[in-house]
């Protein structure tokens, strides 16, 4: 979110919106992290209570809801409050959180590239968008449920329910392409109301039956694990729902910044978390100290707390909650891909601006109709949230436990911590992820297996690329001369010099391009002026303009130039080049000449790559994005020079 000044002479000049002061500034960004960061976390008491005492079995006792409730109540406080909002977001790359942020942090600390830490940023990242998919499908499934909770509406079939969430979660994705600029400005206040509705609604029951604040005592919470053995850690997996948007918290930090995520936390989110999970345990307290302190059916406590008359207008809350929710994990996924595809772990794909003055504002069609299949096929899949609820949670507990495998590295490296401090904070830490991952991982063949094939396709997918790259890289400098020996040749032959600027956008700028060797070869034609492009991505989020382009004059008629962008950026050749009479040299993309090497990549008789990996590579080559479009390059000043590969 940004806030912008109107300009002198708009419709909306600074007599009639006075630009905000720092402080209104701040609590703009708060509102809009409550939108955006907290969607996923703020919609798991839809579902994470009453899945937590089902995995108990059917019938709810006074020990088990106050075993429960303290698990829940401590995961908040050591998981998100303490590790993520307090420690993790200490960490920032130049403002940006997440776990690739996090791993080019490592990675700049360390002075080189290293191949652990590079496996451990992929799966991380392949883990996230098993999340990417179960979210949505979760979160909208537990809402519509709700509607069971309405008088006269019990028995909604589950077909229904069916309908409606497909319905939901279909326009959703469709609708992305139009992009999110205009309704975001609704999902701050919506979701404060959200805030708001579900902490009344706790406070209500709490005052009732306050004996449920012994919940805050972690004893119960150790006393229930120890009591229920294997069921106590099945239950300590859905216990995990509670905290399933706390990645999101250091993710979204490069978009609000870190202060306002705290204050939005402490102030609002995380009480209105308490007193939600709190209400919903003295409401089953409640209903068993009626039925004479016996046990009592399962039930959807959250729902429940609202009065009947209410529960109408609960559900339709609930419902826009969680779309906002699943166009955040939608919205993160689109950035997260195009950070991937920057760093050159995957294939670049079409990226399309739907904001001409935010520059998150994405859609990228491809991966928006991967994720939307993926979605419809969960729900149809498994048709009701308690089910889903085995299949979420396990991606999340990867991804958690490799950022604080990162966190280890850079508070090492980064901060210069001692091994003995280093230890005495992280063991806890990893302890607690490593239960988590455990508990859930109890849940593999009911439905845990679903994120990890998810996160295993993707890895698939990255460490193909990669290898596949580097492949083509080595073979391309074997094929090339540099550049520095090709220049007396250049100057000593006969060719034609035609007038105007070439382009040659090369990987390699030390080397000469393959474009400018085939238009030599078939063309006999040099430019009078010839400009070697490289694009590099750089391991910080975003490059200050001054930092963009580095200039060397090669030969009177060669002048080599690196472009360098932030992980987080769209890189923007032609208007990158258009600054550079800063730097003496004159640039105007209407009269110059784009030279492109098209490359078409076939299979070697053998490869370092296995067989399905080698087609792998080649299917993702020829359908990778034009890099006229990634490179923002006008198509009609493209020239393109085919070359056949081997991989």
């Amino acid at each position: 979110m940004s806030v912008l000044a109107a300009t002198p002479g708009s419709p909306a000049s600074p007599k009639s919106v006075p630009p905000l002061s720092p402080q209104g500034r701040f609590w703009v960004l708060a509102l809009g992290s409550i939108g955006v960061v907290f969607g996923d976390i703020g919609t798991s008491p839809l579902y994470a209570f009453k899945l937590a005492l089902a995995e108990n079995g059917g019938r709810v006792g006074g020990d088990s809801v106050l075993g429960v409730l303290s698990l829940a109540l401590w995961a908040l406080i050591l998981v998100v409050t303490v590790k993520y909002v307090i420690l993790l977001m200490r960490a920032d790359n130049r403002g940006e959180g997440g776990v690739l942020s996090l791993a080019a942090l490592v990675q700049h600390a360390m002075g080189r590239r290293t191949l652990p830490i590079f496996l451990l940023a992929v799966t991380g990242a392949a883990l996230f968008y098993g999340d990417a998919v179960i979210t949505p499908a979760m979160s909208v499934l537990a809402a519509v449920e709700g509607l069971r909770s309405v008088p006269h509406l019990e028995n909604l079939s589950g077909a229904v329910v069916l309908v409606m969430s497909l319905v939901l979660l279909i326009g959703l994705f469709a609708a992305q392409a139009k992009g999110t600029a205009g309704v975001a400005r609704l999902f701050g206040p919506t979701c404060l109301v959200w805030f708001l509705v579900i902490g009344g609604l706790g406070l209500a029951h709490l005052v009732s039956e306050p004996q449920v604040l012994a919940a805050f005592n972690p004893l119960y919470g150790a006393a229930f694990l120890l009591r229920h053995g294997v069921v106590g850690f099945l239950v300590l997996g859905s216990v995990f729902l509670t905290v399933t948007g706390g990645e999101a918290l250091y993710a979204d930090m490069g978009h609000f910044g870190r202060w306002p995520i705290q204050a939005a936390w402490f102030f609002l989110v995380l009480p209105a978390l308490f007193l939600n999970y709190l209400g919903q345990g003295a409401l089953a307290l409640h209903v068993i100290h009626g039925a004479g302190g016996q046990s009592v059916p399962n039930a959807d406590w959250f729902f429940q707390m609202a009065p009947a008359l209410l529960r109408a207008p609960l559900v339709l809350l609930s419902v826009l909650a969680t779309i906002i929710a699943s166009q955040a994990v939608i919205t993160g996924a689109y950035s997260l891909t195009n950070s991937a595809m920057q760093l050159g772990w995957l294939p670049r794909m079409t990226v399309l601006r739907t904001s001409e003055t935010e520059s998150g504002q994405i859609f990228m069609p491809q991966l928006n109709l991967v994720l939307m299949v993926g979605v419809v096929f969960l729900v149809g899949t498994f048709r009701t949230s308690d089910a889903l609820g085995h299949a979420y949670g396990l991606a999340v507990t990867g991804t958690m436990a490799v950022t604080t495998t990162l966190f280890f590295v850079y508070l090492r490296r980064g901060w210069g911590w001692t091994l003995g401090w280093t230890l005495a904070l992280i063991v806890p830490l990893l302890t607690i992820d490593l239960v988590f991952l455990t508990a859930n991982m109890l849940k593999l063949f009911s439905g845990g297996f679903v994120p990890l094939v998810i996160g295993a396709g993707v890895c698939a997918v990255m460490l193909t690329w990669v290898e596949g790259s580097e492949i083509i890289a080595r073979k391309t400098a074997a094929d090339r001369p540099p550049l520095a020996d090709m220049l007396p040749a250049l100057h000593s032959r006969s060719l034609h010099r035609a007038a105007g600027t070439a382009v040659f956008l090369t990987g390699e700028p030390d080397l000469t391009p393959g474009a400018l060797l085939h238009n030599l070869k078939h063309n006999r034609v040099l430019h009078e002026r010839n400009l070697i492009v490289s694009v590099r991505t750089a391991d910080v989020p975003r490059v200050a303009g001054f930092e963009r382009a580095r200039v060397e004059r090669v030969s009177d008629d060669f002048i080599r130039v690196s472009l360098t962008y932030g992980f987080m950026e769209q890189p923007d050749v032609p208007r990158a080049l258009a600054a550079l009479g800063r730097q003496g040299v004159a640039f105007d993309t209407a009269s110059a000449t784009f030279f492109l090497g098209r490359r078409t990549i076939v299979r070697a008789a053998q490869s370092r790559l296995p067989s399905i990996l080698g087609k792998l590579f080649i299917w993702m080559s020829r359908n990778a994005a034009n890099p006229t479009d990634v490179f923002c390059i006008p198509p009609g000043r493209v020239v393109e020079m085919g070359v056949q590969t081997t991989v």
